[in-house]
C-alpha cells in the first residue's frame, strides 16, 4: 500500500505525497510482467507503469491510437529491443525510448531480461515552464 504524507499541512499549504516499494505492487498481467505503479501511487496526471521481462520474452504488441498516450520507455536493467512498426530498435540499462500513439510497438528482452518504467499522456498534458 502507498504511504502518503504523515506530516499534517496547515491552512496555508497543501502537502501531499505518496511512496511505494516496486515489490509492494502486486505482479499482473501475463506473466506476471507488469507492476501498476500507477494505481499503486494514486497518479491521475499521466500512466506509469513497471515492466520486467525475463530473458528472450516478448511484451504485448500494441499502440495507443485509441487513447492518444504518447509514451515513452527508461530502461533500468537488462537490454533487448522493441520492434517499433517493424522495425528493430535495440536498447539498453539507461536508454530512453518514446512512441507516438499510433506507432506499434514490442518490447523483446535480451539474455539478461529487460526491465524498463513506461510513462504515458495525451499531447498537451504537460505545459512547459522555465528553461527545462
Amino acid at each position: 500500500m502507498a504511504l502518503l504524507c504523515s506530516r499534517q499541512a496547515t491552512a496555508e499549504e497543501t502537502l501531499a505525497y505518496s511512496v511505494i516499494h516496486s515489490d509492494e505492487i502486486d505482479p499482473a498481467g501475463p506473466g506476471g510482467m507488469v507492476r501498476f505503479v500507477r494505481r499503486g501511487l494514486g497518479v491521475e496526471a499521466f500512466g506509469i507503469n513497471r515492466f520486467d521481462l525475463p530473458p528472450g520474452a516478448g511484451g504485448l504488441e500494441h499502440d495507443e491510437a485509441s487513447t492518444g498516450q504518447e509514451e515513452v520507455a527508461f530502461v533500468f536493467a537488462g537490454d533487448g529491443h522493441w520492434l517499433v512498426d517493424g522495425e528493430q530498435v535495440p536498447v539498453r540499462a539507461g536508454s530512453f525510448i518514446r512512441f507516438d500513439a499510433g506507432t506499434m510497438r514490442r518490447p523483446i528482452a535480451g539474455a539478461d531480461g529487460l526491465s524498463f518504467v513506461a510513462v504515458g499522456c495525451p499531447p498537451g498534458g504537460y505545459k512547459p515552464h522555465g528553461p527545462f
